[in-house]
């Protein structure tokens, strides 16, 4: 019997990371299955035959998407005839809305079963494409508690699979190790910066950060910074921004976890390092900044009153959120400033940071959202016996 051939696609760290966990849980319910698709190093060492790397289709902002778009048009061209020489047995599309749901259509006017892991966030922003869900695909396994309801009521089959970030992140060492790993002083504040996973957010963040660390550096002493290098990034590429700036950071690969850990406070950009963050308890700010055509386009469409998943889910403003203009150093530095000095507004970001915990579920997302794939081959082998 011949492999069942499963098609994966994610475009962003976040997405290879839960994507690598998800092949992992599938292979441990049914060793028989192939896979193949886009993603990144986490999804490759799982398994997966890329046909192209989720960094070559990674973009922030509606604007920024032109420069890259003619090679995920040549992706996204060779994915579709895939679907039609390959014919998979399933398609598994984790976020990343603009690249999936096309293929979520070819797929399903190929007859081809869809699951959609981690949902688009429809509930933000352009609501319209809630239609294009329910007509192209067969399931959906969402991670945040209010997103079930949601689907439900606008008629797709949906399951509320919990937070997949709740069975990933975890420290590995004690804190005094760490700080020692890192090479830091535990009588300095710790500042980490997590200037985002992809090119373009981090050429516009980093150097605002940066900024906002030499501001703080005259107000504070002493004073360390830190920056957990995403896969993604080509570190050379992250030096040479260091290099413009009299700032010294300690760059880190492969330990984000323990490097927020560590951190007294981190300025984050908006995103899913945001939930990271609130899981280890660091308090933070959140910056968030594109382009301005793609900020005037995106103002007219989305529909919350927060733009990070943090206050999102709290329903209330938990964490600062700078955005566009208000990321500056001079704003960000004073939030900085703010957690760092006045120690009962860190405690008391931390004890709701706490909270967010209980609202995303249980631990076992991957695991749920396996299942519901092997339930999904069954389905078809049923199907086709009929």
């Amino acid at each position: 019997m011949s492999k069942r051939k499963v098609m994966i696609i994610a475009g962003e760290a976040s997405g290879d990371l839960h994507g690598g966990n998800l092949i992992r849980e599938m292979q441990r319910i049914d060793p028989d299955l192939s896979f193949y698709g886009v993603g990144g190093e986490r999804m490759k060492a799982a398994g997966v035959t890329l046909l192209a790397d989720a960094a070559d289709t990674a973009v922030v902002g509606l604007t920024e998407v032109v420069f890259k778009l003619g090679a995920i048009l040549r992706i996204m061209h060779r994915l579709k005839i895939s679907l039609r020489n390959e014919r998979p047995d399933l398609v598994i599309l984790i976020d990343y809305p603009d690249f999936n749901l096309p293929l979520a259509r070819t797929a399903r006017r190929l007859g081809l079963k869809v699951l959609y892991y981690i949902s688009p966030q429809v509930w933000a922003w352009r609501k319209g494409r809630i239609d294009t869900i329910r007509k192209s695909v067969d399931r959906m396994a969402v991670i945040l508690p209010f997103e079930e309801q949601f689907y439900r009521d606008a008629g797709v089959n949906v399951t509320f699979v919990g937070h997949p970030l709740l069975d990933v992140v975890r420290k590995k060492y004690a804190r005094t190790e760490a700080m020692k790993r890192f090479g830091l002083k535990d009588e300095a504040i710790t500042i980490g910066l997590l200037p985002g996973s992809r090119r373009s957010e981090v050429e516009r963040l980093l150097p605002e950060m940066l900024k906002a660390c030499r501001i703080l550096m005259e107000k504070i002493s002493p004073l360390q910074f830190i920056l957990p290098l995403a896969g993604t990034l080509d570190p050379e590429f992250v030096r040479d921004i260091l290099r413009q700036f009299p700032v010294p950071v300690n760059v880190i690969r492969d330990e984000i976890y323990d490097v927020v850990a560590v951190s007294d406070v981190a300025i984050v950009a908006s995103g899913t390092a945001t939930l990271e963050t609130a899981l280890l308890e660091t308090p933070m700010v959140v910056v968030y900044k594109v382009s301005s055509s793609s900020y005037a386009i995106g103002r007219r469409f989305v529909h919350v009153d927060h733009i990070s998943l943090v206050n999102i889910i709290a329903g209330r403003t938990i964490v600062p959120e700078l955005i566009q203009g208000e990321a500056n150093p001079e704003r960000i530095a004073s939030e900085v400033r703010e957690l760092s000095v006045r120690r009962g507004k860190s405690r008391e970001m931390k004890a709701a940071l706490a909270e967010i915990r209980g609202k995303l579920g249980t631990p076992g997302a991957s695991e749920r959202t396996a299942r519901i794939a092997c339930d999904m081959f069954r389905s078809n082998a049923e199907g086709s016996m009929s």
